[in-house]
């Protein structure tokens, strides 16, 4: 078991020192502070995210808060607007009803009218057809009674009778 690298002599332990030494000395003197120094900006970095992210989850909560509103009053937004067009579509089919019934009174009164005119007309032809066959009845009556001689002198006599003149 002699070997060298597990059972070092004493020079080779003291150049082993030496060398060590050396190299402690340019790492203290030149790496360490390197090394520091890119740790403690690391260090700054991660600190420097993490209050990033707690600002960023800051904003997130009070963007959340701030959606939340905007969607509470865009629901209440659609609401009214719904409402309101409940409400214009009520009115307008209240005054299509209101100017229908209007329209079928004016129909229905017209047409009462036309039925009245109509039915006087009706009337006034009746009356005059009767004035017609009470003058051609009269005319057979009164010309079968003027074909006697005695006859027709007696009715123009009680004709001329009946007349008054003022």
């Amino acid at each position: 078991m002699n070997n060298p690298l597990i059972n070092p002599g004493l020079g080779t332990f003291i150049w082993m020192l030496v060398s060590f030494g050396i190299l402690a000395f340019i790492l203290m003197k030149w790496g360490w502070p390197m090394i520091l120094k890119s740790l403690k900006n690391r260090e700054e970095a991660i600190t420097a995210s993490l209050n990033e992210a707690a600002k960023a989850r800051e904003e997130m909560k009070s963007l959340v808060a701030h959606n939340e509103e905007l969607l509470r009053e865009a629901k209440m937004e659609r609401d009214e607007m719904l409402r309101n067009a409940r409400l214009t579509s009520e009115q307008i089919v209240e005054e299509a009803r209101t100017k229908a019934t209007a329209e079928a009174d004016r129909i229905v009164e017209a047409a009462r009218e036309n039925i009245n005119y109509e039915k006087l007309k009706a009337m006034h032809e009746l009356k005059n057809q009767i004035a017609n066959l009470s003058i051609e009845i009269s005319e057979k009556l009164i010309g079968a009674e003027l074909s006697d001689k005695a006859k027709a002198d007696a009715l123009i006599q009680k004709e001329l009778d009946s007349i008054h003149l003022n």
